[in-house]
């Protein structure tokens, strides 16, 4: 019996079924190409409809002057996508320049500072921060920090920035509280968790040996994090800002409530104004005839234009970097 039994158990080892063993992988490997080839053609199959829809209006006003004019008049037919593009670059870039430090900074102090039992419920209200809706910031943006900024700190502001050459033309703008700087503020708040989030994942996969080992040689809380953990974990942590700089390029709802939704394009960050996301959303439901709706179509096909040259950047800087370190080595 023991013999049978000792064969029986061979018999179902899958070491001793080859046949077995290459049918599972070939089913893996088959399973494996098929869905990253349906996310190639998701991706196609949404690239051809942006061109097709949008080929009428490229057309008739061509992609270069179309993204260079800022005339928007449905009346006569007339559309520019230059002050969309604006708002959308300038509010992303501003929810990056605030949202950026803070993020990296409760990273910092979970992963290095904070005490055991303060981690938990840090981490717990920054998770939910990130599963917040967008239209909940948007409603608190628009009906308690926007009068709030308004009336406290917008003229504190003007009255100080707004005095210093070059710069100064940047912090000007009627007291509305509605404004594109207001929308960066507001994309900041909803970029900080997901960055904040994905920077202590990949902080604390650090060794542990690596910081200790640094503690040994004398140095600071600081120098461990730039020297040691920044340079280990520095393509996950552009993969966090680049992760934040999306959803703050594609955000609609949020940036709707806050940044004014006017297609003049002004100098001065509180000024109202509009993005690609906030335009697409206001005005798709109310396009009658086809150049308006391909208009449209194509400020869609322009923010996916923006988003692959903005993560294209990101990985060639990354592929540098990486050499860099290689030739160093």
């Amino acid at each position: 019996m023991r013999g049978w039994d000792l064969g029986d158990t061979r018999m179902n080892d899958t070491s001793a079924n080859p046949r077995g063993g290459a049918l599972g992988d070939t089913l893996f490997r088959g399973a494996s190409l098929v869905a990253a080839l349906t996310v190639l053609a998701v991706l196609g199959a949404i690239i051809l409809m942006l061109v097709k829809g949008s080929m009428p209006a490229l057309g008739k006003f061509g992609f270069l002057h179309f993204i260079t004019s800022a005339e928007w008049n449905p009346v006569t037919e007339q559309f520019g996508a230059l002050s969309p593009i604006t708002g959308t670059l300038v509010s992303s870039a501003i929810a990056i320049i605030i949202g950026l430090p803070v993020s990296f900074g409760i990273a910092l102090f979970i992963t290095e500072l904070c005490p055991v039992w303060l981690k938990r419920p840090v981490g717990t209200a920054i998770e939910l921060l990130a599963a917040i809706p967008s239209i909940i910031y948007g409603m608190w943006g628009l009906f308690v920090f926007a009068p709030f900024f308004a009336e406290h700190i917008q003229p504190l502001l003007t009255a100080t920035l707004g005095r210093l050459p070059v710069i100064g033309a940047l912090f000007e703008g009627p007291p509305l509280g509605i404004s594109v700087f207001t929308a960066g503020v507001i994309l900041a708040i909803m970029i900080i968790p997901f960055i904040a989030s994905v920077m202590r994942d990949v902080f604390n996969t650090v060794r542990r040996e690596l910081r200790e080992s640094a503690y040994g040689l004398g140095c600071t809380t600081w120098e461990v994090v730039w020297k040691v953990v920044l340079p280990v974990t520095r393509a996950g942590v552009t993969g966090a800002v680049m992760l934040g700089l999306g959803r703050a390029l594609g955000e609609t709802m949020a940036v709707t409530f806050v940044i004014g939704n006017s297609h003049d394009l002004n100098t001065g960050l509180f000024w109202p104004g509009n993005s690609i996301a906030s335009t697409i959303a206001n005005e798709f439901t109310e396009a009658d005839g086809e150049i308006y709706t391909s208009s449209l179509i194509a400020l869609g096909l322009v923010l996916f234009l923006i988003t692959f040259i903005v993560l294209s950047l990101a990985r060639i800087m990354l592929i540098r970097m990486s050499r860099q370190d290689g030739a160093k080595s």
